[in-house]
């Protein structure tokens, strides 16, 4: 992965006489990490983001640092001369995968968001709802380095909705950095890195107790190694803490959104961690000795 994106006293406005949308904001996004971008509509949010994408440039101020960025827009062109699956395999092509590993990608995205049954559908011709999940899919086809996400889940179905959330955990847990809107407040509650928001031009961030690590539902997951194993890279990326023990197991606790991904990373290591249980964790405040209800580990799988 490639280094910060750097944004030093940036701001932007449209015309050489319009008013100001933001200005003097300073913000540095960090290989890894995700970020949430709060604010009114109007406030000057999708302006941001479309500066942190590369598609806007700043009218003052720079920008420095240029991973290979991915953009979901809040709408998305579809009307688009090609099938489903043809933009996709073109959009891979244009990011640099080999054709073959281009339309393969594609096909997997859309089946994972729950679209292959439109795989050779036009554009033109696509719901609303499935044209969403191609605007998802393009933006993870080629695994991006910066992920910019603006309401990327408003249309999306119940399963597509996390789908993208555990690809938004997958990034981040490969170096990758997100950058996401989004008017759900409990979305991908307890995982983001940062929260900051943008309030008459300027850009605040948030410290709070709501945008603290442990905020929103989180997972315990106990799982054994094995003897002098470290923990897998991916899955202490994704946990908000990693408990070892000399003899017990060893305790992750990650937000839910992200508990799918990390108990993959756990069963797919080499050799495999032995996954002993899934909870959910306390919330804040809760006696010690109440029970930690269970999870369905099989489905998680």
């Amino acid at each position: 992965m490639k280094g910060e994106l750097r944004l030093e006293g940036v701001g932007r406005r449209y015309g050489i006489r319009g008013p100001w949308v933001l200005r003097g904001v300073d913000l540095t996004v960090q290989p890894g990490t995700l970020i949430r971008v709060e604010g009114a509509n109007g406030t000057g949010k999708s302006t941001l983001l479309r500066l942190l994408a590369g598609i806007d440039a700043p009218t003052e101020g720079r920008i420095t640092g240029r991973p290979r960025t991915a953009y979901v827009p809040e709408r998305f062109p579809a009307a688009l001369p090609f099938t489903a699956a043809g933009y996709l395999t073109h959009l891979g092509a244009v990011h640099g995968l080999p054709r073959t590993a281009a339309a393969r990608a594609a096909d997997e995205w859309l089946e994972r968001l729950g679209a292959a049954g439109y795989a050779r559908t036009p554009m033109a011709e696509l719901s609303k709802g499935s044209s969403q999940k191609v605007a998802v899919a393009q933006a993870l086809i080629a695994g991006p380095e910066l992920l910019v996400l603006d309401e990327a889940w408003t249309g999306l179905d119940t399963a597509a909705r996390a789908e993208l959330e555990r690809a938004v955990a997958e990034r981040t847990a490969a170096g990758a950095s997100v950058v996401f809107v989004d008017h759900d407040p409990r979305r991908l509650a307890g995982a983001p890195d940062a929260t900051y928001t943008v309030l008459e031009g300027s850009l605040d961030r948030r410290t709070d107790s709501t945008t603290s690590a442990v905020a929103g539902p989180h997972v315990v997951v106990e799982a054994a190694g094995p003897p002098g194993a470290r923990p897998p890279a991916e899955a202490a990326a994704l946990a908000t803490s990693v408990e070892r023990t000399a003899t017990g197991p060893t305790r992750f606790t990650v937000p839910e959104s992200h508990s799918d991904v990390l108990l993959r990373s756990l069963l797919d290591a080499r050799p495999p961690w032995h996954v002993v249980t899934v909870g959910h964790a306390r919330p804040q405040g809760e006696h010690p000795e109440t029970a930690v209800p269970p999870l369905d580990t099989e489905s998680r799988r």
